[in-house]
């Protein structure tokens, strides 16, 4: 199971991590997406530092584990709020797929760690 909860770990930070960096750097796909989903560029910013500090304590739990949780639950919240901006916009299941997945992935690292 250790071995698992490992690869899941290093997953979710990646990806999480590659989204926060687009987010940060204010790539022109980011800017879209804010955009398309009608929230202010500003907000992209914060989501970016969100993810980042999530997937930073993800990447920390490889040498403290008792931050494992706390990273994967701001990961799988800031999920939810992805899903209800999609929802909001009526996206369709091919825009959102990745977060719905990211966040259920998010919320069984946080149940395998609690």
């Amino acid at each position: 199971m250790t071995i698992f909860i490992w690869t899941l770990q290093g997953l979710l930070a990646a990806m999480f991590l590659m989204a926060a960096v687009g987010k940060l750097t204010g790539s022109s796909m980011q800017r879209g997406v804010f955009e398309h989903l009608r929230l202010p560029q500003w907000f992209r910013g914060v989501t970016g530092l969100v993810e980042l500090t999530g997937a930073a304590l993800l990447v920390i739990g490889y040498w403290q584990e008792n931050v494992i949780s706390a990273g994967a639950l701001i990961l799988g919240i800031t999920a939810i709020g992805g899903m209800l901006a999609h929802i909001r916009v009526k996206d369709g299941f091919k825009d959102t797929i990745m977060i719905v997945v990211l966040g259920i992935l998010s919320f069984i690292l946080l149940y395998l760690v609690r």
